[in-house]
């Protein structure tokens, strides 16, 4: 049972101190609590706290360099170098680490709900809330593991000495393609653990003509499904979790000709804001038994969560089983999409609610992956900024953004899939002068979509940005469509406007050929 962690190098003899192998959740969760490291609300959640990390580290990200991942691996994208070397080193670290006297929690899961399209995942920790994390977010293992699958060596409260292995601080997250390992050191925060796996993914199956994706997805009663592509903040698990749709998945899936596959088994939401009102379905799977709540805040006289509390951080999460929601398509698998959604919350009102892309828009946004940092979401930031995260999931993507968007324009043109711009942002003006679209009009807008009945609405094409937009749609004010339309003064509006048609541009001059061949997908204003 244990031998291929005994080749691994774990003491698998370790009394009195023990390796719980594909424990229970229940088992799990009283581990937490027993240990000291979580609390349970009224309502059965299991509530832990990240530390310092109530985010990924994305500065203490680190590919192993080698002739596999030379020419492979997209550098630029603030992927740190690690020789092979100094990755043997930190393993045995690791491993040391793990070998000293305490128990060891392992879960063998598989990503990917497709039968030849899986990864499997192997996750040694020293924390049993890691452990359930795994078991929320990724899936029943599928089939016997062989050398294409990944381990994770987590060891989240390791202190590195960042000299003696040349890292930027005392936290790491590591991946050697060739070994198929990833260790993750100096974190608490438990979504490096799914996010190392979707990194996985997203090297691995595009070799096969699999697009890895970004995005939640879901389906109707009549079996047609929706990806909705998008940025944190911009509404991708509140949208792909609507009421009256069945949930695929929230955040991650797989595209090839026979349809759509969710990677994972779970989901892990954002909090902040949380209520039964807005997100029934997310807020009742976030108040039971087996749920994990990571980062918010507690009364500890009546063991209830204060879901508009920030004072811990703005980013707490949610992670429960897809079996928590009731409207879920339980095989986790979707045909062929029949819309797609880029979700942008354009925090300078500029952008309309709705718009319909031509494939060439279709390939140019997706790269440029757009959406809005808010005045006050990070140290030094006073007003919106222009932020760009290129196939709307950069930090996870290995590979160069053209052999994504390559894939995808190859769906495109092989299948009757429709793409759409959707902006959760602002109108009337910016951040601090505008409002932020009402959620129902934004549901409204993609409820229209899914009942295909703007696919032959007349459109009006934008004079800035080229974007068809929908001249009507049904229970919208037809004000709303027209973004200038909605701004006190016309002229401030064409200034932003054209403003951040020119920043798309600046964008996507770094990507060279790619922006000279999809220059039809730019916007109007700033093209040569």
């Amino acid at each position: 049972m244990f031998e291929y962690y005994k080749n691994l190098g774990i003491n698998t003899n370790r009394e009195p101190n023990k390796i719980h192998l594909n424990s229970a959740p229940a088992f799990l969760i009283q581990e937490t609590v027993r240990k000291g490291i979580g609390r349970l609300t009224k309502d059965g959640s299991l509530v832990v706290l990240t530390g310092k990390h109530t985010g990924r580290s994305a500065n203490d990200r680190y590919i192993v360099k080698d002739e596999s991942t030379l020419d492979t691996v997209w550098w630029e994208n603030n992927f740190l170098p690690m020789t092979p070397e100094m990755f043997q080193k930190l393993k045995e670290k690791v491993i040391a680490y793990h070998n000293e006297a305490r128990d060891l929690y392992i879960t063998e899961r598989s990503v990917g709900a497709d039968e030849t399209h899986n990864l499997g995942a192997r996750l040694v920790t020293t924390n049993p809330n890691h452990a359930l994390f795994s078991n929320h977010l990724f899936r029943d293992k599928m089939r016997e593991f062989n050398d294409s699958d990944y381990t994770i060596l987590h060891a989240p409260e390791l202190t590195l000495d960042a000299k003696e292995f040349e890292t930027r601080s005392e936290t790491c997250v590591v991946t050697d393609i060739k070994s198929k390992t990833t260790i993750i050191v100096g974190t608490l925060y438990a979504g490096e653990i799914k996010k190392s796996m979707f990194a996985a993914m997203n090297y691995e199956l595009p070799t096969r003509g699999i697009l890895p994706m970004h995005s939640g997805a879901s389906r109707l009663e009549n079996m047609e499904t929706s990806v909705f592509f998008g940025l944190s903040g911009t509404g991708k698990t509140t949208l792909s979790t609507d009421e009256g749709t069945y949930l695929i998945g929230d955040d991650e899936h797989g595209l090839s000709d026979a349809g759509i596959f969710n990677f994972e088994g779970g989901c892990y939401a954002k909090t902040y804001k949380l209520s039964k009102e807005t997100e029934p379905e997310i807020f009742e799977a976030s108040n039971k038994f087996g749920a994990m709540l990571e980062n918010v805040v507690m009364n500890d006289e009546t063991a209830t969560v204060d879901f508009f509390d920030k004072s811990i951080a703005e980013n707490g999460r949610s992670s429960y089983p897809l079996n928590f929601i009731d409207e879920l398509e339980e095989s986790s698998r979707g045909k062929l999409p029949s819309h797609i959604f880029f979700l942008s919350a354009d925090a300078f009102g500029v952008l309309p609610p709705v718009a319909r892309l031509t494939k060439e828009q279709a390939m140019f946004y997706f790269v440029l992956g757009y959406t809005a940092k808010l005045a006050g979401t990070e140290i030094g930031v006073k007003e919106p900024q222009a932020t760009f995260s290129p196939c709307f999931g950069a930090p996870f993507m290995l590979r160069h953004p053209s052999e994504y968007a390559r894939l995808l324009g190859d769906y495109l043109d092989r299948h009757d899939i429709k793409v759409w711009m959707i902006n959760t942002g602002w109108t009337g003006g910016a951040y601090g002068t505008g409002q932020r679209f009402p959620l129902h009009i934004t549901r409204q807008i993609i409820r229209s979509i899914q009942a295909n009945t703007l696919n032959d609405t007349p459109v009006e094409q934008d004079p800035i940005f080229g974007l068809n937009i929908p001249a009507e749609v049904k229970d919208v004010p037809q004000t709303l469509l027209a973004p200038q339309k909605t701004w006190p003064n016309t002229n401030d509006y064409t200034a932003k406007a054209e403003e951040l048609a020119l920043s798309f541009h600046e964008q996507m001059k770094k990507f060279g050929d790619f922006y000279d061949v999809n220059i039809e997908g730019a916007p109007l204003h700033g093209r040569k």
